[in-house]
């Protein structure tokens, strides 16, 4: 593709975010001009202008949340539902520390040396993650759509704010079973361990407990599998028993699960 024609795309992307965008202030103290320097890079740019013109989605109204490795944005697809938009950073460097959950995954055999290619393979594995759990049976965002470092995906909340995780919410013991239900649905149906299981990554809504944040799920294959798990069980037991719900052994947990 020339430059010129490069920057006519662009230029078109740049209007549908301006003409669409509904600005806000991201709520943990990122700059928004920085979160738009660092994600929307000229290829993001690009990624975002194909799932336009792919009918992925119809716009994007702005930046929700931000993280160390990724930004999540609102978008809308063309029957006006709303979708979320996972954007990884590809230039953090924090993506190195998570070579242990792709190395030992048979899904994931090949992997191309470069922070971009890690960045890119992270975000094919959570797609592949929540499609495999989605398809389970299991409560997790329906996946949509992925293409380099952008996921497509249901927008779990209303209006633009994402529904608030456990961390946020009041808990009792049905929250506690549902969720040890996930874990278990997990590993016996969806053949996946999820290795980042905890108050943080679970959203309370009304119709039941939805987890998310999958790219740390890892294939059952993989040999740090019963580890991740222990590790999974130990943290949300430990989360629940702080808001004072009587729990289970974590032990009797993990034997329960894996037999």
């Amino acid at each position: 593709m020339t430059d010129i024609l490069s920057k006519k795309l662009e230029s078109k992307l740049d209007k549908k975010l301006i003409s669409k965008s509904k600005r806000k202030t991201l709520d943990d103290g990122f700059k928004k001009g920085k979160v738009v320097n660092e994600v929307l890079d000229k290829p993001t740019v690009m990624t975002l202008y194909k799932m336009i013109t792919d009918h992925v989605i119809a716009y994007v109204n702005g930046a929700v949340s931000a993280g160390k490795e990724s930004v999540l944005f609102w978008g809308v697809d063309e029957k006006n539902s709303d979708v979320a938009l996972k954007i990884y950073l590809v230039s953090t460097s924090n993506f190195k520390k998570r070579e242990p959950y792709i190395l030992g995954d048979p899904r994931f055999s090949s992997v191309k040396k470069g922070t971009k290619n890690l960045v890119y393979l992270w975000a094919k594995k959570e797609y592949r993650n929540l499609t495999q759990c989605f398809e389970a049976g299991i409560p997790v965002p329906k996946p949509l759509h992925v293409t380099n470092n952008v996921l497509a995906m249901e927008f779990v909340g209303e209006n633009g704010a994402p529904a608030k995780p456990l961390l946020e919410s009041q808990v009792d013991e049905n929250d506690y079973h549902q969720a040890i239900q996930i874990l278990f649905n997990m590993y016996q149906n969806a053949k996946l361990v999820h290795g980042d299981f905890s108050e943080y990554n679970i959203f309370k809504t009304q119709n039941g407990l939805v987890v998310f944040d999958l790219g740390s799920a890892v294939d059952l294959r993989h040999p740090n599998t019963q580890e991740f798990l222990k590790r999974d069980i130990n943290n949300i037991t430990r989360f629940f028993k702080k808001r004072g719900v009587s729990v289970e052994d974590p032990d009797e947990l993990f034997e329960d699960i894996v037999k």
